[in-house]
């Protein structure tokens, strides 16, 4: 991989109240992800969520901060929407660094993380996520349609909804990087 981009790897959604389920899991498996994109000199970028006001990613409340403060040459973008491409310089980011390629983690699955998928799967570039480095939370309980439908099941269905062209690697671990 040329790149690495973590998606709303937030305080609230990683650690408190808030978190995801398995949330020690996103944290350590993102900041294995960014150190070996740094040794390889691969291009890090942050995206970062601008919720709404009372939300827990509300700008400038301890929750909206990144878990992973950016080091020295990592990109930080804000968005207001679920896809890092949309209304943001990802792309010329991208596309100026000369990458091809890039792994993604972060929450949520299904929302976040799955739109930036899409969209980087779209516009050409080779996509790879790491099973073990995205999350998101159970699904609650609807009347008449289902019970709770578990995290981990929840973000399996949504690694499966972006069809065959996306790479799924079990584990953060087995992601090489290269420089761009």
């Amino acid at each position: 991989m040329q790149a690495l981009v973590v998606v709303d790897v937030q305080t609230a959604f990683v650690s408190g109240a808030e978190a995801v389920p398995d949330a020690r899991r996103i944290r350590e498996n993102t900041a294995l992800l960014r150190e070996r994109a740094h040794r390889a000199g691969a291009l890090v970028v942050q995206l970062q969520n601008d919720g709404e006001p009372g939300a827990p990613d509300e700008p400038g409340t301890p929750g909206w901060r990144l878990h992973l403060p950016p080091a020295e040459g990592e990109y930080v973008l804000r968005k207001t929407v679920d896809d890092g491409f949309e209304e943001t310089d990802l792309r010329e980011r991208l596309d100026a660094a000369g990458v091809r390629a890039l792994a993604v983690c972060g929450v949520l699955s299904e929302m976040c993380v799955s739109a930036t998928a899409r969209t980087a799967l779209r516009l050409g570039y080779r996509v790879v996520l790491p099973h073990d480095a995205h999350a998101t939370y159970d699904v609650p309980a609807a009347e008449d349609i289902s019970g709770v439908v578990p995290a981990a099941m929840a973000a399996r269905a949504a690694e499966w909804a972006l069809g065959d062209e996306i790479e799924i690697v079990p584990f953060a671990r087995d992601v090489r990087f290269t420089a761009g």
